[in-house]
């Protein structure tokens, strides 16, 4: 079994939302967030959950519990695209940068989608 996932770490839907992590953090750095620190702390903490829910669900070891954190990462995910119709509405971020995140932030959502679907089929089964 070469695709057995060990760690969460393993994860695709863990990796991408480290990515995402990374870009939200780089893009709400910049100077233009200064005028709004509690949107850029609120947008860095929507994109840390996604990665901290997966990442706890999964140290669970229970299928039930995983299923649960993916839902809690999965409900941070629409908290983040929010944010960023917030963000792009108020001028602190271009729309080629909205696009990116949004388009990143969606990806990371269906990946858990899936995993969540798997989860629970396996939880049923």
């Amino acid at each position: 079994m070469g695709n057995r996932v060990e760690r969460f770490e393993d994860l695709i839907a863990w990796q991408k939302a480290r990515l995402l992590r990374a870009n939200v953090g780089q893009v709400t750095r910049e100077a233009v967030f200064r005028r709004d620190p509690s949107m850029a702390d609120q947008m860095r903490r929507a994109a840390r959950s996604i990665m901290a829910n997966i990442a706890e669900g999964f140290e669970k070891h229970s299928r039930p519990e995983f299923h649960r954190f993916l839902t809690i990462a999965q409900g941070s995910c629409g908290e983040l695209r929010s944010d960023l119709y917030a963000a792009l509405d108020d001028g602190l971020i271009d729309r080629g940068r909205f696009d990116n995140i949004y388009s990143m932030c969606s990806e990371v959502s269906r990946i858990i989608a899936g995993l969540r679907a798997s989860v629970r089929r396996r939880t049923i089964a």
